[in-house]
């Protein structure tokens, strides 16, 4: 009886939502089109995050009222906390929270669409984790009632420009399912690649499309640009890039096998010793393969620093406030070895001190 009334009561809130729905284009007196969204794929630690704040806010500037929907992979969302400053009337930014299992993640994708489905916006800008499969995105999207109000837009697909040549089988078939599908790959930190890396990174993403038989070679529709000087006419063009429909063989493993992110609370540590930790743990083979370190910490003057490093680039700024949390993702991590570097404390004067640290997991 209880599953029957909560049925009726679900069909009920979906016709109710449908109906103000109408009534509202219909008070506004003119058609309201789809609202397009596009997606932003990208490997773990490839910059997703830093070209959103760029793109969402050339579409803000251009007067579109934009969500942003985060999703990361692992128990705290650090990327949400990194665009919070771009939360106003014009940009809502929304989470996911949790939903390492497609299902349950394609679920509250599903339902958070619905619930922004009325706030007048333009544009939905997706960001999903980073061991992410587009299909799903297509799955939701061409679900009733979401099909009603939206539409794909483009799909981004941000590459390090410096490509690794040691990813695991997973890693290269996830690399694949995001660009097979991409309007546009854009490198990220191509100031800091040389011109033949660069050609060699393009050289192996279509080795990995050939590796995964896709029916796709990238050609121009790689953007090697620095992002500094992406002009109007550049983000007008990936505007209008949308996406491809490209076939590539299926890999079926579990990504929460293949892929663990390992989160610190409460780590203290001084700015000056942060790089230097971040920079022996990604060297430290015991470790396993790190893709990626972000995270937040406060200071002795109460100041908070806020960090982002894969191999290859360290990034660190003063923000206003966060929460004093480290993340590490990557695949096959060794949580012992890794909890070491982690295992600071404060001593009476700052955060020198090694002793015990929670941590936990999240596969």
């Amino acid at each position: 009886m209880r599953s029957l009334l909560f049925l009726i009561e679900n069909i009920q809130v979906r016709r109710l939502l449908e109906r103000s729905f109408h009534a509202k284009i219909r008070e506004k007196g003119r058609v309201i089109g789809m609202i397009k969204v596009d997606l932003i794929t990208g490997f773990l630690g490839s910059g997703k995050t830093t070209f959103i704040r760029k793109y969402a806010s050339y579409l803000v500037e251009k007067g579109m009222k934009v969500g942003i929907i985060e999703n990361d992979f692992g128990a705290i969302n650090v990327d949400m906390v990194m665009l919070s400053d771009l939360d106003s009337e014009m940009c809502d930014i929304e989470q996911i929270v949790g939903g390492n299992v497609e299902a349950d993640w394609k679920r509250r994708f599903k339902a958070k669409l619905i619930a922004m489905a009325m706030q007048g916006l333009k544009r939905v800008v997706v960001e999903p984790s980073g061991i992410y499969d587009v299909d799903a995105f297509f799955d939701v999207l061409y679900e009733e009632p979401v099909s009603n109000w939206y539409e794909p837009g483009n799909i981004f697909t941000i590459v390090d420009a410096r490509v690794e040549d040691d990813l695991s089988k997973q890693a290269r078939y996830l690399m694949t399912s995001q660009i097979a599908n991409a309007g546009a790959i854009i490198f990220s930190k191509a100031q800091e690649a040389a011109p033949e890396q660069i050609q060699e990174s393009i050289k192996r993403l279509n080795g990995m499309l050939e590796e995964f038989h896709s029916n796709r070679t990238l050609t121009d529709e790689v953007i090697t640009k620095p992002w500094d000087e992406l002009t109007p006419e550049d983000y007008e063009k990936l505007l209008n890039c949308g996406w491809h429909s490209a076939d590539h063989e299926k890999l079926w493993f579990d990504h929460n096998d293949a892929f663990t992110s390992l989160f610190f609370m409460n780590v203290h540590m001084a700015a000056d010793q942060v790089k230097s930790t971040v920079e022996k743990l990604f060297a430290d083979k015991k470790c396993g393969q790190i893709f990626r370190v972000k995270g937040f910490f406060q200071q002795a003057d109460g100041r908070w620093i806020e960090i982002n490093a894969t191999k290859d680039s360290f990034s660190m700024k003063t923000i206003e406030q966060a929460q004093e949390v480290v993340i590490v993702i990557g695949q096959g991590l060794v949580e012992e070895e890794i909890r070491i570097y982690f295992q600071k404390k404060r001593d009476s004067e700052g955060y020198d001190k090694q002793s015990g640290n929670h941590i936990s997991r999240d596969t």
